[in-house]
C-alpha cells in the first residue's frame, strides 16, 4: 500500500507500507533502507541524487532562521545521532545505521546560503 504526495520544494515523496511473511531483524534492514551519503565510488547517480535533494537543512546553530526551528530546535530532529548499527527504538520503530567518517560513513561538502558546510550522516 503506498501513498505518493509532494513535498514543499516540488519533490515527491511516499508513504510505503509492507507487510512482510517474516519479521525483517535489524541487520536486513540496512540491506533494503539506507539513512546515510551513499558512496560516490559505487553508485555515482544515487549520492549525485541523494547530495542534492535529500539532505536536511542546514538548520541549529548554521541557520537559526530555518523553517523547521522551533525554540531553538529542529522539529524534524536534525541532527540525528551517528549509530554503527540499525537497532530498535523504544517504541518499535528502528533507529538507522548512520555511521561516523571514522565507521565507514561518508562525509560531503556543500555550498548552502553562501556557505560551505561539511555534511555527513547526522
Amino acid at each position: 500500500m503506498y501513498s505518493i504526495e509532494w513535498q514543499k520544494r516540488g519533490l515527491l515523496h511516499a508513504h510505503i507500507l509492507i507487510w512482510m511473511m517474516e519479521k525483517i531483524t535489524p541487520n536486513r534492514i540496512d540491506e533494503i533502507i539506507s539513512a546515510e551519503i551513499p558512496d560516490i565510488e559505487i553508485d555515482k547517480d544515487l549520492h549525485d541524487i541523494v547530495s542534492k535533494n535529500m539532505i536536511h537543512g542546514p538548520c541549529d546553530s548554521l541557520n537559526n532562521n530555518s523553517l523547521c526551528m522551533s525554540d531553538g530546535k529542529c522539529t524534524k530532529r536534525y541532527p540525528r545521532d551517528l549509530l554503527a548499527e540499525t537497532i530498535t527504538g523504544k517504541d518499535g520503530y528502528p533507529l538507522y545505521r548512520r555511521r561516523s567518517t571514522e565507521d565507514g560513513g561518508k562525509s560531503i561538502t556543500l555550498k548552502v546560503l553562501n556557505n560551505t558546510i561539511d555534511v555527513d550522516n547526522r
